[in-house]
């Protein structure tokens, strides 16, 4: 494949557009508005919030006989992240007769629009949801939705077009992207390394300025390695749900961005009989779907995070660098006793995930080391799993705290107790004096006051912006009583406890 110099190169609607001379931070949202006059999709938040901005971006599925599309906030991707990408847009759902989508008609029909300032993004949600089920319940409705914020119509109608939508012809809903299929095998990204005549690696800039920062779009882990190695402090982009917003409300403009969006290796799920071990390129929604039968509750606290297009994009890898102290799904991995696999050029060493932090967005990686995997133990026999995210809104919303529980019964009693917290300390972490309190008691025998006493006793009191420190201690204990009042309540002799925790 010849790669044009310093261009992404994407399909938008049967064409190759050739973007040339872009800034590497340059927001898919503004090159479409600035540079293609596709105004339909609008700016509202800039921060991935509100979905006026949503479009739906294809990659060519491993047959190559067909494109998978999945629903992004353009206002925070970045457009060097598309090349050799296709790119959908609320204008791209016009036939060429002029009809309109399915989706469109149902939401003139039913009155789902009024102001119309949200409605494109709405249209490409729910285009995008009916690529994938075609005949959607309510709730997956609702759900596809909870990224698409509107102040004019209520959902009602909403929904009810979409329900109409999906009656039509199973023709009329899928994307007419049948003239993408050879543009794109001929903007495909190179899947191998490339070596200079001293034979070492040389990864490809898709944006390089004058002063000689870039944007580069490895293929493999070891060019991912080998260019953090030669730039240390170059800055890796995986989803760009938090890199974009830095760009748009801190104007940051990193130097060298090193996008992991087409490392193969990354986007993986792979399995053992005992864990899976998860690519750093992973997205939440691949996760999710993955630990649903599993872990439900961990699967529940990952659909509550964000919305589609930003569960669609975002990593799970991504969250637990980023290192928020109110990041959801550490809690989660931290209780079912995940394990991080850093890399550093060839070498790799192995994290426990409740070892990785050390402060406030501060963790134990060296210079030019990355997350390359989570592993996640499987469930065992007898093995119990708890979680669950406290928060203002029940849907696309900042945690007050996120608790999660694990534990095994013996014989009537808790033993290998292994409970974690977001929001109560700077970075989400193990509580240590509450699996104390837990560990060789009976579930009913625990009292919230034990609880109480071993909270003020392992945290700060701090009050936040999301809740009072006092609510958030008051949750931090409920949540673990709530998590055992189901467990029988007969209490063990004291020889049970004895070889439950032998």
């Amino acid at each position: 494949m010849t790669q044009v110099t310093n261009t992404v190169r994407f399909v938008l609607d049967g064409k190759i557009i050739e973007a040339q001379g872009e800034r590497r931070t340059t927001t898919v949202l503004d090159y479409l508005r600035e540079h293609l006059q596709r105004s339909g999709t609008k700016e509202g938040c800039a921060e991935g919030d509100c979905g006026a901005c949503v479009v739906l971006v294809g990659e060519l599925n491993a047959a190559g006989t067909g494109v998978d599309y999945v629903p992004t906030n353009s206002c925070i991707q970045l457009l060097p992240t598309l090349d050799g990408k296709s790119l959908k847009t609320v204008e791209s759902l016009q036939r060429p007769d002029g009809s309109l989508h399915p989706v469109q008609e149902a939401l003139v029909s039913c009155h789902g629009s009024q102001c119309g300032f949200c409605t494109p993004g709405i249209v490409m949600s729910l285009a995008g949801l009916l690529q994938t089920v075609p005949a959607p319940s309510r709730n997956e409705i609702t759900n596809a939705l909870s990224g698409n914020l509107c102040r004019c119509t209520g959902y009602k109608p909403i929904v009810e077009a979409t329900l109409v939508a999906s009656q039509a012809d199973a023709t009329l809903l899928r994307l007419d992207d049948a003239a993408d299929l050879s543009l794109l095998q001929e903007i495909r990204r190179a899947s191998t390394p490339s070596y200079n005549l001293e034979g070492d690696i040389v990864v490809q800039p898709v944006v390089r300025t004058r002063k000689g920062n870039e944007f580069v779009s490895p293929a493999t882990v070891t060019e991912v390695a080998d260019y953090l190695l030669k730039h240390p402090q170059a800055t890796l982009l995986a989803g760009s749900t938090e890199i974009g917003l830095q760009v748009n409300k801190q104007f940051a403009r990193p130097e060298h961005i090193v996008y992991l969006g087409n490392v193969a290796e990354l986007k993986k799920i792979d399995e053992t009989p005992t864990a899976w071990r998860i690519g750093a390129q992973v997205s939440l929604t691949a996760v999710e779907q993955k630990v649903a039968a599993a872990y439900p509750d961990f699967a529940e606290v990952l659909r509550r995070f964000g919305s589609p297009p930003i569960r669609s994009t975002a990593t799970l890898a991504g969250n637990i660098a980023n290192g928020s102290p109110i990041g959801d799904s550490m809690p989660c991995l931290m209780a079912l006793g995940a394990t991080l696999v850093l890399r550093r050029g060839e070498a790799t060493r192995s994290v426990p995930l409740d070892a990785f932090y050390t402060g406030q967005k501060k963790n134990v990686l060296r210079a030019s080391e990355f997350i390359e995997a989570i592993e996640l133990p499987k469930p065992v026999p007898g093995r119990v799993f708890h979680a669950h995210k406290v928060s203002k809104r029940f849907d696309q919303d900042i945690s007050a705290t996120c608790c999660a529980l694990s534990y095994s019964l013996r014989q009537g009693v808790l033993a290998d107790v292994k409970l974690a917290y977001n929001g109560l300390a700077p970075s989400p972490c193990r509580a240590p004096q509450l699996e104390a309190v837990l560990a060789g008691k009976a579930p009913a025998d625990v009292t919230a006051q034990a609880l109480d006493a071993a909270i003020a006793a392992s945290f700060t009191a701090r009050d936040g912006l999301r809740a009072s420190w006092v609510y958030r201690a008051l949750v931090a204990r409920n949540l673990v009583l709530k998590f055992l009042q189901d467990e029988p309540a007969s209490s063990p002799s004291p020889t049970a406890v004895k070889e439950a925790l032998s």
